[in-house]
């Protein structure tokens, strides 16, 4: 028992958490970790919205057992919650914002780790919310903060996060009953025993003794980037960025491909150091040697296929849902091409021909007008994907890939004409192809909005702050989805240029 507690008081425990990560699973271990140590206990729990969309709140009450039965409550009441698990650090904020969490007397346990919402991945930039921006507030608001990456220490030690959080819980001396009573909870379980008691192991120690909160845990990416030594002609500051996207491009198509991506990096170089490169740290071929490695690894079918059959996937999958590698795994792929990205793939003569006769594209559009499910561990399926993927040893012919050329040829005519002129509004200028990415309708809203940036540019290249309303242009690109914002700045720009943007 701990010392410290007084067992004649009745605990209020909150637990905050998402589709899947097990809340259901730590509410019944307090429970029955309760009544195996003469409590009486109750659970309640109400749904959020839809799994990983809303979260459910379950509420345990813990009392002494008594001679006379309890009236317990149903939901927690703001101030009057001893104990809130929160399995995500954006739930510990709100049970903040709900009052669930008070200086006086609640312990709050959060994993630091994040599950973005779906109002952070719609956001055509970097729409993810940080750490940073919640951590000083539970801190301010709880009596007593136990932070860590819960979900990285369940992945570690091939268990699932309501076991560290379980541990967490332990550790904190929150209620009343020592070690082996929850391990004896867990063991009692009869279902992951082992893997359980080491996340709840290596939690308790990380309650105890708590350490800086690491940074969320991340996958590791499926190519690394080694350094290239064909980079070692380019300036110092260019090569290490160029060095990843040299590796990224070849590993996208073949090593004549990476060498095109070198010929263009060493032509900006050159423009670059002859309009004072140096004393910019060569911002001008750096800000390319990004971008270009995104213009030319375009996200395609072959590229898509090529992804869902490298052995590497189904590795991190099986990882990632934590399947032991003797059991079986099924996959089932999504795909509904577009027609457009169908066409994509004729070679470049005949896909404009097919284009130019309207009724031949409807008829196309009819037989490809449903998704198709395929399951890519069965043999035939994945030898479908399998030659998709290899058709990118045609891609330089494809239909698709000239104009993919076409575009980035007139973006890199684009900044290299504004070089000269005004060196901060060329290098804006190549960062405007953030806004491309992704496929189908992402990609086509991305290019919408690359258009109306580029407009606005061409709007204001003559001002001496040019670089600066080209930068606001692009923030607001990427602030939503619509281009509200973006519409309100072009606005701007039309009302002292005295010029109407093409619609």
């Amino acid at each position: 028992m701990t010392a410290s507690f007084e067992h004649s008081g009745l605990i209020r425990l909150a637990i905050l958490a998402v589709g899947g990560q097990g809340g259901g699973v730590l509410s019944n271990w307090i429970v029955d970790l309760a009544e195996r140590n003469g409590y009486i206990a109750q659970s309640t729990s109400v749904p959020g919205v839809a799994q990983r969309t809303g979260a459910t709140i379950y509420y345990v009450e813990l009392l002494p057992d008594t001679s006379s039965p309890p009236v317990l409550a149903l939901m927690p009441s703001p101030g009057d919650v001893d104990i809130v698990i929160a399995a995500e650090i954006m739930e510990a904020g709100r049970a903040v914002t709900r009052g669930l969490v008070t200086p006086d007397r609640t312990t709050l346990i959060a994993s630091n780790h994040r599950m973005h919402a779906v109002s952070e991945k719609v956001v055509p930039g970097d729409g993810v919310i940080g750490n940073g921006l919640v951590l000083p507030h539970i801190q301010a608001a709880a009596h007593r903060l136990i932070c860590c990456d819960f979900a990285a220490i369940a992945a570690d030690t091939g268990s699932h996060i309501s076991a560290s959080l379980l541990g967490a819980l332990a550790g904190s001396d929150a209620l009343p009953f020592d070690r082996a009573a929850f391990e004896a909870t867990i063991t009692a379980s009869g279902r992951g025993v082992e893997p359980s008691l080491r996340a709840f192991g290596a939690a308790y120690a990380a309650a105890r003794a708590p350490a800086p909160s690491p940074s969320p845990h991340m996958p590791a990416p499926d190519h690394a980037a080694p350094r290239a030594p064909d980079v070692a002609h380019l300036p110092d500051p260019v090569q290490d960025m160029a060095s990843a996207g040299l590796a990224r491009v070849i590993d996208y198509q073949d090593t004549a491909y990476g060498q095109e991506y070198l010929d263009h990096l060493a032509s900006a170089a050159r423009a670059d150091a002859a309009q004072g490169g140096d004393a910019h740290q060569f911002a001008y071929t750096s800000t390319l040697a990004k971008y270009l490695a995104n213009a030319m690894c375009y996200d395609d079918i072959p590229r898509v296929a090529d992804l869902k059959t490298r052995s590497r996937r189904t590795a991190r999958v099986r990882d990632e849902l934590g399947v032991p590698s003797d059991a079986v795994l099924q996959l089932t792929e999504y795909f509904h091409p577009r027609t457009d990205e169908l066409l994509s793939l004729l070679p470049t003569r005949v896909g404009l021909w097919v284009e130019s006769r309207p009724a031949l594209v409807r008829g196309i559009a009819r037989l490809f007008s449903k998704g198709r499910r395929l399951r890519s561990d069965r043999l035939v399926p994945f030898l479908m994907l399998y030659w998709l993927a290899g058709q990118r040893r045609r891609r330089r012919g494809m239909l698709r890939h000239h104009r993919e050329l076409a575009h980035m040829q007139a973006w890199l005519g684009c900044a290299s004409q504004l070089l000269p002129l005004n060196y901060d509004l060329a290098v804006e200028t190549l960062g405007t192809r953030r806004l491309i990415k992704g496929y189908s309708d992402t990609h086509t809203r991305g290019l919408a909005k690359f258009d109306r940036v580029m407009q606005g540019i061409a709007l204001v290249q003559n001002r001496t702050d040019a670089a600066d309303w080209a930068r606001r242009l692009k923030t607001a690109a990427l602030a939503d989805v619509d281009g509200t914002q973006l519409d309100g700045v072009i606005q701007t720009i039309q009302s002292f240029s005295g010029t109407q943007a093409a619609e």
